[in-house]
């Protein structure tokens, strides 16, 4: 058997975990409903049974497994290994580094789910051969990850990425990071829907609620109040990757998230605003395209985390593999 690590994605209803070689193939898959409420003790225990039971069901003795990687939708205290803060889990100060090793047996690496997500795609998704690469994910918020060299790249609290909290508009809508104008106020799935439902439009047959999906079928109907909305949010978004890309000279702009898969009803103008608002020889060096991995982007980040680290360090690629 050649080697394998454990890759986990944990949201704040499913997890998401994997068996994976070196060269990114998936051995095996398996999910569970997280159940937060449990708590983190109970939380962890069953992540480790079922890790184990899923080795064994995929004919690998878990003393196989060299290493793990998990991916927390939380602010990290990268240097004790604990959650600071997981609103969408709503744990503060857990050590989930200590607790993972101790359950599972094994060498574990944790980091935000941005990071991780943004690991995978550079790894093995849409930005496998970049040096540079900025991923930011257009869903309920704007998150975001930056992977240099093949590393995530952190800062010096581990916020590295936060793009959906660059100000972009002072007197703008107030965000759940207590300041106002964000970009994630102006661009994201919940600032289109708020949008658009000030400017009177409805869910299908003009009733319920109005979804994302809703806004993108009126703008192929031709509803011009429509097209304005993702006209406004993708100037935002536009200028808001400009102003990251001028500062970090990224060779790709991966997007993911329920919004992007709008295809080219965004992405067109998404790009033509990035274009305008960025340095020219920085947008010619540029590539923006949609994220490739979908939902096992951030099992995949975490399995290649855990990679790096069996490798002392080193950055993974596909052509290193055994």
């Amino acid at each position: 058997m050649r080697p394998v690590v454990a890759g986990i994605d944990v949201g704040g209803t499913r997890i998401k975990a994997g068996l994976v070689f070196q060269d990114g193939t998936v051995l095996a898959r398996r999910q569970w409903a997280t159940e937060p409420n449990r708590g983190p003790n109970r939380v962890v225990g069953r992540l480790a049974a079922d890790m184990r039971t899923m080795a064994q069901e995929a004919g690998v003795s878990w003393e196989d497994v060299v290493g793990v990687g998990a991916g927390w939708p939380a602010f990290l205290d990268m240097g004790t290994g604990r959650i600071i803060e997981a609103a969408n889990l709503r744990w503060r100060d857990v050590p989930i580094l200590a607790m993972m090793e101790r359950e599972l047996g094994k060498p574990v690496v944790i980091d935000n789910d941005g990071n991780v997500a943004a690991l995978g795609e550079a790894w093995i998704g849409a930005g496998r051969g970049a040096k540079t690469a900025l991923c930011v994910t257009v869903g309920t918020g704007i998150g975001g990850g930056i992977v240099l060299d093949g590393r995530i790249y952190r800062g010096a609290a581990a916020t590295a990425g936060e793009i959906g909290h660059v100000p972009m508009k002072p007197d703008g809508e107030p965000c759940t990071c207590g300041r106002r104008g964000c970009l994630e106020t102006l661009a994201s799935a919940t600032a289109l829907v708020r949008e658009g439902r000030r400017r009177g439009l409805r869910g299908p047959g003009g009733e319920g609620v109005l979804s994302t999906q809703d806004l993108f079928e009126l703008v192929r109907r031709g509803d011009e109040r429509a097209a304005d909305v993702i006209r406004e949010a993708t100037f935002w978004l536009g200028r808001g990757l400009a102003s990251a890309a001028n500062l970090l000279n990224p060779d790709i702009i991966i997007l993911g998230g329920g919004v992007s898969r709008a295809g080219d009803l965004w992405f067109r103008p998404l790009e033509e605003e990035f274009r305008r608002w960025a340095l020219p020889l920085v947008a010619e060096n540029c590539r923006l395209t949609p994220a490739f991995l979908g939902e096992e982007a951030g099992m995949l980040g975490a399995a290649g985390l855990a990679w790096q680290r069996a490798n002392g360090g080193f950055a993974v690629s596909p052509s290193d593999a055994v």
